[in-house]
């Protein structure tokens, strides 16, 4: 990715999170991003082609700030559940970055209850990141049951998702909602055979 397309991305998260998927304006986009709309256009041709590359993009920084800063194996807890319990915990970061992208990404997902055009995309990315979760579940407990295994990775990242929305709004202190989410782990791999 270039850097002036990766600038753009930056941008586009920045205002959907700021103000919604209906407040991004490609003219408010270029200049949060320091450039001109006539290079927005050429990046991604329309604004359907911008949401769409936004929500990849946000799904990239996701995975880049849940993995091991410096991408060694050595970061990587060797026990399962404490992989499990740091990749969704790390989604509660008081980082700029983290707040950015699930606010953003609340608003991506809020757009499509009205507006379907994202909703392949959206649906697409949230079950991969289920999927992510339920390998997490699955080397835990070995012997479940893959569609119980899904089961549980649904109900931990819509829980993960909630939590991001009451932490971010105010409603629940960080470390509240990082207790709340160990406890859910908890629940989930205990109730798993």
């Amino acid at each position: 990715m270039t850097d002036r397309r990766r600038t753009i991305l930056e941008g586009a998260a920045r205002v959907i999170a700021r103000r919604g998927v209906r407040g991004l304006r490609v003219t408010e986009l270029a200049a949060e991003a320091g450039v001109s709309t006539a290079l927005v256009y050429y990046h991604f041709k329309d604004r359907p082609g911008i949401l769409r590359q936004a929500l990849a993009f946000i799904g990239d920084r996701a995975d880049r700030y849940t993995e091991p800063s410096d991408g060694t194996a050595a970061e990587r807890p060797a026990d399962p559940r404490e992989l499990l319990e740091r990749t969704l915990l790390l989604e509660f970061q008081d980082l700029p970055e983290v707040r950015e992208n699930s606010t953003a990404w609340g608003e991506l997902r809020a757009h499509t209850v009205f507006d379907p055009e994202l909703r392949e995309e959206l649906a697409a990315a949230g079950t991969a990141w289920a999927a992510e979760v339920a390998e997490l579940i699955a080397a835990i407990r070995p012997g479940a049951a893959p569609a119980e295994v899904t089961a549980a990775a649904e109900r931990l990242t819509a829980l993960l998702e909630g939590l991001s929305v009451r932490w971010l709004s105010g409603l629940l202190p960080l470390g509240h909602a990082r207790h709340l989410m160990r406890e859910a782990v908890r629940v989930e791999v205990d109730r798993l055979p």
